[in-house]
């Protein structure tokens, strides 16, 4: 694999190191930078093999493959700080919503080898839903290798950039609509007196049947929810739909 630089040593940059790691794919020279040393420190902790720059984004922006995994609100300023670092051949990968192609060109002085991805924490167990766009700079061959690389991950579909944003809401921060209520059930399972092996088996049989229930059985939506009889929550659904909207709506339209 190219050589990688991860500018911002986050949530994201573990997920993704931890991907590449579990898949026996880790590339050979990694560069990580943040401005928190404890963050480098724990990265380093649990991957021996990668390099880490203390508030330096210098090395971490020479690489071949570089992602910038920050914040949108210090992009723009990250973005001019390490222009002057970026190989005319290196492929800048932009994990931040909001932030256009064009507006990082822009802000690169016209560099336009340019991807733009949604992670999705998955990734970590090589199960990721990473939607990606691709500046025009890119051959086919040259999307095809990133397309193998970014595949170590899990899935990249190839999407219009205009719907980043939507992805951000559904398949980026998705699980932490389930997770919480995941562990509460696993909870709740043990005390029931489930074994380990039964509840991990049980809850993702469980997951994966119901969504493929959702889009395989041919049913409107109703009827799906209807097949069971018993609802123990349904006095909380009203509830749990307006906390979905009202949030959801909302950070939607703050991101476009």
């Amino acid at each position: 694999m190219k050589k990688v630089g991860f500018i911002g040593g986050g949530r994201a940059a573990r997920i993704f190191l931890g991907g590449f790691q579990r898949a026996g794919e880790m590339p050979e020279d990694i560069v990580v930078s943040d401005t928190n040393i404890n963050v480098l420190n724990g990265l380093k902790e649990e991957f021996p093999g990668i390099g880490v720059a203390p508030d330096d984004n210098r090395q971490a922006a020479m690489q071949d493959i570089v992602f910038v995994a920050l914040p949108f609100s210090v992009m723009g300023k990250v973005l001019s700080e390490i222009q002057p670092h970026l190989n005319a051949d290196s492929i800048l990968v932009s994990l931040a919503p909001k932030l256009t192609i064009t507006r990082i060109s822009e802000i690169l002085n016209g560099f336009q080898r340019i991807v733009r991805m949604t992670p999705n924490a998955p990734s970590i167990v090589n199960e990721g839903y990473n939607p990606v766009v691709f500046s025009k700079a890119f051959t086919d061959a040259e999307r095809e290798e990133l397309l193998s690389i970014f595949a170590t991950l899990g899935e990249s579909p190839e999407v219009s950039e205009e719907l980043l944003e939507a992805y951000t809401i559904l398949t980026a921060i998705g699980p932490t609509y389930l997770w919480f209520q995941l562990y509460e059930l696993q909870k709740l399972g043990k005390s029931f007196g489930l074994s380990d092996n039964q509840l991990e088996e049980g809850i993702l049989k469980m997951v994966t049947g119901a969504v493929k229930t959702m889009y395989s059985s041919g049913l409107p939506p109703q009827e799906v929810m209807d097949l069971i009889l018993l609802k123990p929550l349904a006095e909380g659904e009203e509830t749990i739909k307006n906390i979905y909207r009202s949030k959801l709506e909302a950070l939607y339209s703050s991101l476009k």
